[in-house]
């Protein structure tokens, strides 16, 4: 792919989109893109994440670590897997296996961290995204806590 393409790629993923195209010139430029074959592991629940994920081609099979992690899902093309690694030190919860033949472009912390930095727009985008969902789900996490309430017997 083009580098225009590469961009134009970039540009269909949710939390990319709101860093405009210059931001995402940075991060096709600097980009490494990967090809697993089916079965091929991408990564192991437990291992120090460094950066994110973005399927181009293929799906990816994400396995929880543990039952508290979540279930087990596929994603396919245009899914941004390790968004939270882009920006901090964490672990990765799930092991990411290829379902199939699979392209990823791989987008490392200090790459995102750079750009972020040579464009403070899009940084101060990606913090108002960032701030809205975690409004949203603080708002979803108070619904339940409500609802778990209610629930328990007096």
């Amino acid at each position: 792919m083009s580098l225009d393409d590469d961009i134009s790629f970039f540009e269909q993923v949710p939390t990319l989109a709101v860093l405009g195209k210059n931001a995402l010139r940075v991060l096709a430029i600097g980009a490494e893109s990967r090809s697993l074959p089916s079965g091929s592991v991408l990564f192991y629940a437990g291992e120090l994440a460094d950066g994110g994920y973005i399927v181009q081609h293929g799906a990816i099979l994400l396995e929880p670590g543990t039952p508290l992690e979540g279930k087990e899902k596929i994603v396919g093309p245009g899914t941004l897997i390790g968004e939270l690694a882009l920006l901090t030190d964490m672990v990765s919860p799930a092991t990411a296996i290829a379902k199939e033949p699979t392209t990823v472009i791989r987008i490392s912390r200090n790459l995102f961290r750079k750009m972020l930095e040579g464009y403070p727009a899009a940084a101060k985008k990606l913090h108002d995204v960032m701030a809205e969902r975690l409004a949203e789900w603080t708002s979803e996490l108070e619904t339940v806590r409500i609802a778990m309430e209610k629930a328990q017997p007096k």
